[in-house]
């Protein structure tokens, strides 16, 4: 089945120019005074929770797709959709709230750390266009379509997961 994305490309590409911007923003605009009394360290921590459930959901999804059970496949992914925005809006309202940590290791620590980092947010940007527009091309069921974007999706939005919960290990004692 031919799938028209036309009407969800401004959509697609609206999101994630506008959550792109404004993970970008964090770090240039004053963070906000008013919740400085609050510890928020705990966030860091639970978006590495969450960035482990998208993990262990996306692990999920490609189980249940090479068993060819669709249903389950398509639960796993909307779940791995939700603990994704659930880290989202965890990790803007941290960001919002604190300065960031800088790393305190030295050496080839510090070169790992800062590879490790540097990857992560390379690939986290067009995860969010490559993740919509896969979840398109398998909700109206363009396979064809899906499994072709879905060979670069799933792989890139694995390591984004799997970093972004090594990037918290690292950092962490800093905190």
């Amino acid at each position: 089945m031919k799938v028209k994305t036309d009407k969800y490309t401004p959509w697609i590409v609206g999101i994630t120019i506008l959550l792109n911007s404004v993970i970008a923003l964090l770090f240039f605009m004053p963070k906000y005074e008013g919740l400085s009394h609050l510890d928020l360290t705990f966030l860091p921590a639970l978006n590495a929770v969450f960035n482990s459930f998208t993990t262990l959901f996306l692990l999920g999804a490609l189980i249940f797709i090479k068993r060819k059970n669709i249903t389950m496949h398509r639960r796993f992914i909307f779940a791995a959709f939700t603990s994704t925005f659930l880290f989202l809006i965890t990790y803007v309202f941290y960001h919002l709230n604190a300065e960031s940590t800088p790393f305190g290791g030295e050496g080839v620590i510090k070169v790992i750390y800062y590879i490790v980092l540097i990857s992560h947010i390379v690939l986290a940007a067009p995860t969010v266009f490559l993740a919509l527009y896969t979840a398109v091309f398998g909700y109206k069921m363009d396979v064809e379509k899906h499994r072709k974007i879905a060979r670069y999706t799933m792989p890139i939005w694995l390591y984004v997961s799997i970093t972004g919960v090594l990037v918290y290990l690292m950092i962490s004692p800093y905190y």
